[in-house]
């Protein structure tokens, strides 16, 4: 059985582990099942074969792909030019792909979109999402469902050869797939509001929203119902495991 690779962006350990424990947790995965890379601190190999796993998701992270160049940090500019070289691989076999939040910046930036901080920014909460299409990602979800968001960047408009999946009211393109298999989120589809909480603690001072405003966007999430974009995960697993 091909595992699955999970590669993450997280320079915080406590947060890299909290996504990664939600990425077992809501797709139904195990840990014999998955290998893991913290691209913070190992580089992805440059041999690497996403086709020879079950599927690749990319976990979320606190950089932009618009930022200028010159104002990332070493090891983000580094993280980032090893996902966007590996995209070509993925995209052109139709490799099974999730992106989560951060990922949907850099698959849209590599199929020619447009990714920048114009317009669709979301603060950090739930959002209401609406299916645009039917999917197999989407099966077992309703119409509407409420999502964990909090992004400064989006997708601007719909890559070439994109089919448009979900949007919010906020950001139009909070979901979309490439050929078969290749799949993007803007919202957290492996988020709740424990998950979110511990995020909202980490990234206080990370310009998502004023620091003083923590503790309410935290009482927020906890008053929140957001209990369905985990079945997009677990579909993907299911599918392609």
């Amino acid at each position: 059985m091909k595992r699955f690779l999970i590669l993450q962006l997280r320079p915080e350990t406590e947060a890299s582990d909290d996504e990664y424990a939600a990425f077992l947790r809501k797709g139904g995965l195990t840990e014999d099942r998955v290998e893991r890379i913290r691209l913070d601190q190992t580089p992805l190999p440059a041999d690497l074969d996403p086709a020879s796993y079950a599927g690749v998701i990319v976990g979320g992270g606190p950089g932009c792909v618009s930022d200028a160049p010159e104002t990332k940090d070493p090891v983000e500019a580094r993280i980032e030019a090893e996902i966007l070289g590996l995209m070509p691989r993925i995209t052109d076999r139709d490799v099974p792909f999730m992106g989560c939040c951060y990922g949907i910046g850099i698959l849209a930036h590599h199929l020619g979109a447009e990714v920048s901080k114009k317009a669709f920014g979301e603060p950090v909460g739930a959002v209401t999402c609406t299916k645009a299409a039917d999917d197999p990602m989407l099966d077992g979800l309703p119409d509407r469902f409420d999502a964990f968001v909090g992004h400064k960047e989006a997708v601007q408009h719909l890559p070439g050869g994109a089919v448009h999946l979900v949007r919010s009211g906020p950001c139009p393109f909070q979901m979309i797939r490439y050929k078969s298999n290749v799949y993007a989120t803007q919202f957290h589809p492996e988020a709740d509001a424990a998950g979110f909480e511990t995020r909202i603690r980490i990234y206080r001072h990370k310009g998502y929203f004023h620091p003083d405003e923590a503790e309410t966007l935290i009482d927020m999430c906890r008053a929140s119902n957001v209990v369905w974009p985990e079945v997009v995960l677990r579909n993907f697993v299911q599918r392609f495991g």
